[in-house]
């Protein structure tokens, strides 16, 4: 019960990051794009689109990070992982979830500071054309607790293959 609760948030919390990572890429292609366009070709450089496209590409990691884990899309040690039977694997998985749990911990609590900080000093890009940072620094606390919840997720899984209820 427990665990098809999990699947369904955790799979509908990746598909909506796959979607908005969609819409990221798309951003990215048109408005690189339209920024060497307008820099070379027009010699007109954008005030904006190199600053909004490194904004994009650090929500791009971020909901790219979960929707990958959901979907084992991420690289994986084959020396050791692809020759091994599946509850091999999932005795792996075991062992190296404490150390993504600590990291996910770690990430979500000072990304947390730091967001709270930016919004607190009202933080913008250096730019000509100023744009609140704090937003972007708190996609990266969020995103960490998404990837946490896949990993929980993936961590009960592995348990029941371990044994035996899987």
């Amino acid at each position: 019960m427990l665990m098809r609760g999990l699947e369904k948030l955790t799979s509908a919390i990746s598909e909506v990051m796959g979607r908005i990572g969609w819409f990221l890429i798309l951003y990215c292609m048109a408005f690189g794009v339209s920024d060497v366009f307008m820099r070379y070709v027009l010699n007109a450089p954008s005030q904006w689109i190199g600053t909004t496209l490194q904004a994009a590409m650090v929500l791009l990691a971020c909901t790219g990070g979960v929707y990958a884990l959901q979907h084992d899309s991420f690289v994986k040690l084959d020396l050791f992982y692809a020759n091994a039977s599946k509850r091999s694997k999932a005795i792996l998985d075991v062992l190296t979830a404490p150390i993504a749990i600590l990291f996910l911990v770690a990430l979500i609590w000072k990304g947390y500071e730091a967001a709270s900080l930016s919004l607190m000093l009202n933080q913008k890009t250096p730019t000509s054309i100023p744009i609140p940072i704090y937003p972007i620094k708190f996609a990266i606390p969020l995103s960490g607790a998404m990837v946490l919840l896949v990993v929980l997720k993936h961590l009960l899984r592995d348990l029941q293959t371990i044994f035996g209820r899987s």
